[in-house]
């Protein structure tokens, strides 16, 4: 059975749930941005916005969601600088149980037949080679731009939440949660942090509405001249006893003071108190990217998973 329409705010949960099925047996299957809390961020942050250029199509098997695709279509991104980029490909984002694999070739299928005729990219895990060799037999090829050194792949990073460090901050400097310091803080430090920026207080909005999110487990670092420097949230699949940071951002005036490492470490002694047992991260992985690479690593997170971007041409069928 199968269901085709814009991404809504109730297929959210559904991809979620499916998201926690995988995790729970192949984490390393789990699809670039389709992890528990990556569906949550792209989501909230991004409907408003984008939410009329995102078809999606439910494969279900027996009332369950088994396969799913998240096409992102060309659009306008506005941006804080008040820039305007034109996003003139499509990217898919989909996640397929391991049990019904095979369902691969209808994702591909479909994808191909929504963004014919446009370049279209989309990013499976590395690990899983079934997968790899049905793109590459529907024409998908390696994307060389995006695994150079500056390109935009990602590693998938874990760690067990024992043996915790405890967090060091300059002296005048305090964390706070959103809950405390409000959405307009909470907006700011993102924006400080990844200027320019698509991000806004209604795509804040959006993020606050979906259920996985918790102002608890949103973390800031406040800086003695009250600027919110750092800031991450996390997201706590409950099922699975594991959280994930998404995103993690500091201030440009404020790096290089230990800031970060003293807000992962504090953010994993609460998602430990909430009940995780598990703590994920992504990062950019090319040798052009290094800082936050090293910064979780000196955490103890390690690889668990990589993408494999591919590319098809618009020219190709």
């Amino acid at each position: 059975m199968t269901d085709a329409e814009l991404v809504t705010a109730a297929d959210v949960p559904l991809m979620q749930g499916l998201a926690q099925r995988v995790a729970a047996t192949r984490l390393d299957l789990a699809n670039s941005e389709a992890t528990f809390g990556e569906l949550a961020w792209n989501w909230g942050k991004g409907h408003a916005a984008h939410g009329a250029t995102w078809p999606r199509r439910l494969w279900f098997s027996g009332g369950e969601l088994v396969a799913w695709g998240w096409a992102y279509l060309p659009h306008h991104v506005r941006r804080s600088d008040g820039s305007v980029k034109d996003v003139t490909g499509a990217n898919l984002v989909y996640q397929v149980h391991p049990d019904h694999a095979g369902l691969v070739d209808e994702v591909i299928d479909w994808y191909d037949g929504t963004a014919a005729g446009i370049e279209r990219t989309v990013s499976p895990s590395a690990a899983d080679e079934f997968a790899l060799k049905h793109w590459a037999a529907h024409g998908y090829e390696p994307d060389r731009a995006a695994l150079g050194d500056d390109g935009s792949w990602h590693l998938f990073n874990e760690r067990d939440l024992t043996d915790l460090e405890e967090p060091v901050l300059p002296a005048g400097f305090r964390f706070r949660t959103a809950d405390e310091a409000g959405p307009e803080a909470a907006v700011q430090s993102h924006l400080d942090a990844w200027a320019p920026s698509t991000y806004s207080a209604e795509a804040y909005e959006g993020v606050r509405q979906t259920a996985a999110y918790r102002g608890d487990l949103h973390i800031l670092v406040e800086a003695p001249d009250a600027t919110m420097a750092s800031s991450t949230i996390m997201w706590l699949d409950e099922a699975n006893k594991t959280a994930e940071f998404e995103p993690v951002g500091t201030h440009p005036d404020y790096r290089r003071l230990g800031l970060g490492r003293a807000m992962l470490l504090h953010g994993m002694q609460l998602a430990r108190a909430a009940g995780a047992i598990h703590m994920t991260v992504a990062c950019l992985g090319g040798a052009g990217h290094p800082g936050a690479r090293g910064l979780y690593y000196s955490l103890g997170f390690r690889e668990l998973s990589r993408d494999a971007p591919l590319i098809k041409p618009k020219t190709a069928g």
